[in-house]
C-alpha cells in the first residue's frame, strides 16, 4: 500500500482516527459517490442532524471532505485529490463488497438519487417544449458536439470548468478528458437536472456548484479548460463573463465558447430572454484579446442550404497568453541580442 508511505506519521494517524469510526467511514463511502447535504446523509444513515454535522466537521478538519454553500444548503463530497484522500479510497476499496451496513446505505443512496432525478426530470419536462423549439433553429446538437470535440482534441486535461452548465452535458461529453470537473450555474433547478444526469451517468469526478458567472466562487488560475456553452446570448454583459472566465485559466489554459453567430430573429428577445442576437467574429476576438486571450480556432456550423430563419452556431477556441509569452522569451531575447 504505497499511499501509507507517502504520509508523515502525524498525518497518517489523523486520517486513521478520522476514518476509524463506523459512522464516519459510512459517510466517506457515501460522499465518494457525489454531492450530498446533511439532510441527505441524515435520511440515509437514520441519525440526528447534530450527530451527522459533528462527524462531518471532524472529517473536514483533516481535509478529507469539501464543503460548499448553495443558498441555504451546504453540500459535502469526498475531496478529489491529495494523499490523505488516496489513503481513504484504499480503505474504502478494502471493505467487503457484501457488507450489510454499507450495502443498505448504498440502497438508500440509490433511492434518494432516484427521487432527486424524478424531481429534476419534472422541471426538465415543463421546459422541454421551449428547448425543443430552440434546438430546431440550428444544426443538431450531435453535429455541434462532434465539432467541439474535434476542436478541443483528445489530450487529457487536469481540470475542466463548465460555466452555465445547464444539464451538465459538457461535463458528460468530456468525461474521459478531465481528471477533475466543475459545473457552475445560477439556476438551482438546472443544478438539480445536472446532478441527476451526472448520477445517472455514474460520473463522480465532476461536481456542480451554484454561482454567479460574473463573480465565480472559485480560485483563479485553477483550470486548464473552461467552456461557455450557449450562455453568453442570455447575458447583458457577455464581455465581463469572458473576463471572469479568463481569470479561471492556468497559464496557457484554453477557453471554448459555443454560441450563435449574428442573426435577426428578434422574437427570441421577448419569448426566450435572449439579450444578444449572436456575436460577430471581430467582436468576440476583441473581447478575448482584452481578457488576455488569443483566438486560435473558429468554426461556423451553418444550417444546411443556408435556410432562412435558421441560426449558425459558432465555436471559438482561445488560449491564455501567459504561457505563450514565456515560450517566446528566448526567441525574443535572441532577436534583441540579449543572449
Amino acid at each position: 500500500m504505497t499511499t501509507l508511505g507517502s504520509l508523515g506519521l502525524d498525518a497518517l494517524v489523523d486520517v486513521l482516527k478520522a476514518a476509524g469510526e463506523p459512522t464516519r467511514m459510512r459517510l466517506l463511502a457515501l460522499l465518494s459517490a457525489g454531492d450530498l447535504t446533511v439532510t441527505d446523509l441524515t435520511e440515509i444513515l437514520g441519525q440526528s442532524q447534530p450527530r451527522i454535522s459533528r462527524h462531518l466537521k471532524l472529517l473536514a478538519e483533516v481535509a478529507l471532505i469539501d464543503r460548499y454553500q448553495e443558498g441555504a444548503w451546504a453540500y459535502f463530497r469526498l475531496r478529489q485529490e491529495g494523499r490523505r484522500v488516496a489513503l481513504v479510497r484504499e480503505l474504502l476499496a478494502a471493505a467487503a463488497p457484501g457488507d450489510a451496513i454499507l450495502a443498505r446505505d448504498s440502497t438508500r443512496l440509490a433511492a434518494l438519487k432516484k427521487a432527486r432525478s424524478e424531481k429534476a426530470q419534472a422541471y426538465f419536462s415543463r421546459n422541454a417544449a421551449e428547448w425543443d423549439e430552440l434546438r430546431r433553429l440550428h444544426v443538431s446538437e450531435g453535429d455541434v458536439e462532434t465539432a467541439l470535440k474535434t476542436m478541443v482534441g483528445d489530450e487529457p486535461v487536469d481540470s475542466l470548468l463548465d460555466l452555465g452548465t445547464g444539464t451538465g452535458r459538457i461535463l458528460q461529453l468530456f468525461e474521459g478528458l478531465y481528471r477533475r470537473g466543475i459545473g457552475v450555474d445560477a439556476s438551482r433547478d438546472m443544478l438539480a437536472v445536472a446532478r441527476s444526469n451526472l448520477d445517472r451517468a455514474g460520473i463522480t469526478k465532476a461536481s456542480i456548484r451554484h454561482g454567479d458567472i460574473f463573480n465565480l466562487p472559485l480560485d483563479g488560475r485553477s483550470f486548464d479548460l473552461v467552456t461557455i456553452h450557449q450562455v453568453l446570448h442570455f447575458l447583458e454583459d457577455p464581455e465581463a463573463a469572458i473576463t471572469e472566465a479568463a481569470r479561471m485559466l492556468v497559464p496557457g489554459g484554453r477557453l471554448v465558447i459555443i454560441d450563435f453567430a449574428p442573426h435577426g430573429l428578434e422574437y427570441l428577445r421577448n419569448e426566450h430572454a435572449h439579450a444578444r442576437l449572436g456575436f460577430a467574429h471581430q467582436t468576440m476576438t476583441d473581447w478575448l484579446q482584452k481578457a488576455g486571450l488569443m483566438l486560435e480556432k473558429t468554426t461556423d456550423l451553418a444550417p444546411e442550404g443556408g435556410e432562412e430563419g435558421k441560426l449558425t452556431v459558432t465555436i471559438w477556441l482561445a488560449r491564455d497568453q501567459r504561457a505563450a509569452d514565456v515560450a517566446d522569451l528566448p526567441r525574443q531575447r535572441l532577436q534583441a541580442g540579449g543572449i
